[in-house]
């Protein structure tokens, strides 16, 4: 019998710490852009040369480093455009280090794989547990080479997270790689150098809570007016007091509006970045600025009134609702979308089938969906799946993380609670107790909308089967199994009914040839199920 992992509690999912609002820099003239190229420019190689510095100081940096690094940048910009850089710069190390120790346990376990495949004779076959040894003898010398480049990588690896080494690229390594396939990629060499120099400026300012409006770096006023506070090099562009330049837009944020209007009235901290669309050729203004936390709202409180369970796929979103006693009510749900495209595209699309998903939800009256806590980090690994390249691109085009954030941001605006369940078997069994009882001739339920009953149930602190089985003892009598007693004091109540095929046999002969009742009604051995009990007569007359 196979062992089954231990099946962790349903929790409330924690709402978001802060969100981030955008709006379009609008109507900006020739000089506007100008000085915004010219501050993100040098902004930028400013950020470049303090993420280099941070680099080289790997494990050794403390406080007295990062003074002098921002008293290095102090000069050429301003003590707050060298705060917010010497953050970043260690921010983005801090990432790197992260990304190199899942990189680390990625190799350590595709090595223990192939070395347990390895030891294997070849073909023998595996176990749902453990794989088992390689088809041929030359997919066991590709994968025994394999082996030996995964070993000196992830030597090389450990000996830099020892000595605080990471290899980070400002403006992204995906871009470094795209200037090699400029065909594949459709851009010129002119357009790609224009998209490459735009990634690495740098135009963020973090805010200062008792500050005007907020912030003095990036300043925008309640009537949307934007100025800047320009770097000591090119005070010479400003064109209002104090080395200010102010641009000739004017913005408004539509979402959120009302808590930036009042954050900035208070003069609480607000962060603001400025950025480029290449491809489009538009200016942006992302403004993030935090939130009081929701109060937590418990779990059965939240369940009150049903749950909606989901099913993550690559494609869709399946959803069922559910009472609160765990049974599906309706009909189930499908959320498309498509994650093909750009990453704005994939991001919408997202977007799209989650405000779908809570719109059905706030109809419907429920305050709960219960998603599964996904993590395919381990699960996606070249070495786990071997030649099974169409399940690892499902796996990994599975936007895990991003919809939990976005679903989880999301419902904590609309007033629905995200309720994260263990996703260990239910695809197995929602698919075994619920995929065939609730298909009918006009619904054909799927393996995921099972699932999505299977999901909603966990949550709600239910079996994923449909039906308990009674204790052993309450399963039978005594003496055998349950049937249909016969009243007290009747001779042979202590055997076992016979089924009613057999009692048919026992009619009286001249009935069966004449095939009119032979018997009066009082006198009939009635059925058990017509009459709920079984009584013998004591003066059957079968004369």
């Amino acid at each position: 019998m196979t062992e089954l992992r231990p099946i962790e509690a349903p929790f409330v999912a924690p709402g978001p710490s802060g969100v981030a609002v955008r709006d379009r820099l609008k109507n900006l003239t020739v000089e506007d852009e100008q000085v915004l190229r010219l501050v993100g420019a040098h902004l930028g190689a400013l950020a470049s040369g303090d993420l280099k510095t941070r680099c080289a100081d790997g494990l050794e940096h403390d406080n007295q480093t990062w003074a002098a690094r921002k008293r290095g940048l102090t000069e050429l910009s301003s003590s707050r455009w060298a705060g917010t850089i010497t953050k970043a710069s260690h921010d983005q190390w801090v990432l790197a280090r992260r990304c190199q120790a899942a990189h680390i346990a990625d190799l350590e376990a595709g090595i223990a794989t192939i070395g347990h495949r390895l030891s294997l004779p070849v073909g023998e076959k595996g176990t749902r547990k453990a794989p088992g040894g390689y088809r041929s003898r030359q997919e066991w010398h590709a994968k025994s080479r394999r082996l030996r480049v995964l070993q000196d990588r992830l030597q090389r690896e450990r000996a830099d997270q020892q000595a605080g080494i990471v290899h980070i690229v400002r403006g992204g390594k995906r871009l470094v790689c795209t200037r090699h396939h400029l065909d594949a990629a459709g851009l010129t060499e002119a357009e790609w150098r224009h998209t490459w120099e735009a990634a690495r400026w740098f135009l963020a300012a973090d805010g200062e809570s008792g500050k005007r409006y907020g912030n003095e770096t990036i300043r925008i006023t309640p009537d949307g007016e934007v100025s800047i506070r320009l770097p000591a090099p090119l005070a010479h562009l400003a064109n209002a007091p104090h080395g200010r330049y102010v641009l000739a837009c004017r913005v408004g944020f539509a979402q959120r509006g009302s808590e930036w209007a009042d954050r900035i009235e208070a003069n609480r901290a607000v962060a603001y970045r400025i950025h480029l669309d290449v491809r489009r050729g538009c200016w942006y203004i992302t403004a993030s600025l935090q939130i009081p936390p929701a109060p937590a709202i418990p779990l059965q409180a939240a369940l009150a009134h049903g749950v909606i369970g989901v099913d993550t796929n690559a494609d869709h979103l399946a959803a069922w609702r559910l009472d609160s006693h765990g049974n599906p009510i309706g009909n189930p749900r499908r959320f498309s979308y498509d994650l093909s495209g750009s990453a704005e595209h994939r991001d919408a699309q997202v977007r799209h089938a989650l405000t779908r998903l809570l719109h059905w939800a706030k109809a419907c009256g429920v305050s709960a969906i219960a998603i599964e806590d996904l993590n395919f980090r381990a699960e996606k690994t070249r070495e786990k799946h071997g030649r099974r390249k169409r399940l690892r691109q499902l796996i990994s085009g599975m936007p895990t993380s991003r919809l939990r954030a976005r679903l989880t941001a999301m419902a904590d605006a609309t007033g629905i609670v995200i309720i994260a369940a263990d996703p260990a078997y239910t695809s197995r069994w929602g698919a075994q107790h619920w995929q065939t009882p609730l298909t009918s001739n006009t619904r054909t339920t799927t393996r995921h909308d099972a699932a999505a009953v299977a999901i909603g149930r966990r949550a709600l602190g239910h079996p994923i089967r449909r039906r308990t089985a009674p204790p052993r003892t309450h399963q039978s009598d005594g003496s055998g199994h349950r049937t249909v007693q016969a009243a007290p004091g009747t001779l042979g109540r202590e055997e076992t009914r016979r089924p009613v095929t057999d009692r048919a046999h026992d009619a009286p002969a001249r009935a069966r040839r004449t095939g009119t009742r032979a018997t009066s009604a009082s006198n009939t051995v009635r059925d058990a199920r017509s009459t709920g009990t079984w009584v013998q007569h004591s003066l059957l007359d079968t004369a």
